[in-house]
């Protein structure tokens, strides 16, 4: 199985099934899909799932509907014939031999475009369900609808649905072969990663990726250009993907948020990456595509 994607697209960006939000609302098609033991479920337990390993990569491990726990269920789509389930909540997963226990973060870059995108689209709608039980306006109980798509209030029938936080992350470089990476102190030894930080109210995301520089690592930028993005279900964010240009060299650290910051020459850089010197964060992170992408080369972390 394909496990990196295609150039240019995040790991966990990646997605063939057809989300097919028309049906959500239709109770008779989703009851219908669900009795057919032709489709396929996925299990979530607390965020895990169970995965297979093979030559080419990592396999999600689906079920038929008959065969799942029962728990929170989740229409992921469709594709072809094959309707995409999810069940979750803190469930036994599926043991064989050869099964493993696996998060998102594991074995996001492992797993082919399908499960990718059905393994990234399930955690975020069960992360979403399991911080909002109750009504945002009155307190009350909610209840989830339309294939767990969106949650009622059980007392003024009010609708609510999943929130997506905004979040910009960004290579900063100096217009040729330097560019800025940073550190936080609780990260693996040795691992640099792009800036980053979260969209505020009333914020464009060009807006935040200039304000960030500037807070993290005390440099103005400009020409800030959209790369791509990437869902970041952990627990809701969505990665908007930046490239920009400083103006000026001098950086200062905001201690509060990194432990170190620093210029790296792309020649210099790809070295350390080759014999350890430096880590790159994990591949199933769209910084490593950005990293990447600027080294102009498939770096390993």
């Amino acid at each position: 199985m394909a496990g990196t994607g295609a150039a240019g697209v995040p790991a966990l960006s990646r997605s063939v099934v057809d989300r097919a939000a028309g049906h959500r609302p239709d109770e008779d098609f989703l009851s219908t899909r669900w009795a057919d033991p032709t489709s396929r479920v996925l299990v979530l337990e607390d965020g895990a799932a169970a995965v297979t390993d093979g030559a080419e990569g990592a396999e999600l491990v689906l079920l038929s509907p008959a065969a799942a726990p029962p728990g929170l269920r989740l229409f992921l789509g469709v594709e072809g014939d094959t309707a995409y389930w999810a069940v979750a909540g803190s469930l036994p997963l599926p043991r064989a031999l050869g099964v493993r226990r696996a998060g998102l973060r594991d074995v996001g870059a492992l797993l082919d475009a399908r499960h990718a995108g059905l393994f990234v689209h399930a955690v975020a709608l069960a992360n979403w369900h399991d911080t909002h039980p109750h009504c945002p306006r009155c307190g009350a109980p909610t209840e989830s609808g339309h294939g767990g798509h969106l949650r009622i209030c059980t007392r003024d029938g009010s609708t609510h649905f999943p929130r997506t936080d905004p979040a910009v992350i960004m290579l900063v470089y100096d217009g040729g072969d330097n560019c800025v990476l940073g550190r936080q102190a609780s990260w693996p030894p040795r691992r640099y990663s792009t800036l980053a930080g979260f969209v505020e109210p009333g914020e464009s995301a060009e807006q935040a990726v200039a304000r960030e520089v500037a807070e993290e690592a005390g440099l103005a930028v400009t020409d800030v250009r959209y790369r791509s993005s990437q869902p970041w279900p952990f627990p809701a964010s969505l990665m908007l993907g930046f490239t920009a240009r400083a103006l000026g060299r001098a950086i200062t650290v905001e201690t509060s948020e990194l432990e170190d910051a620093r210029w790296f020459r792309r020649s210099e850089l790809a070295e350390a990456v080759a014999d350890h010197r430096v880590l790159l964060p994990p591949p199933v992170s769209i910084a490593y595509r950005l990293i990447t992408e600027w080294l102009g080369s498939t770096a390993t972390s």
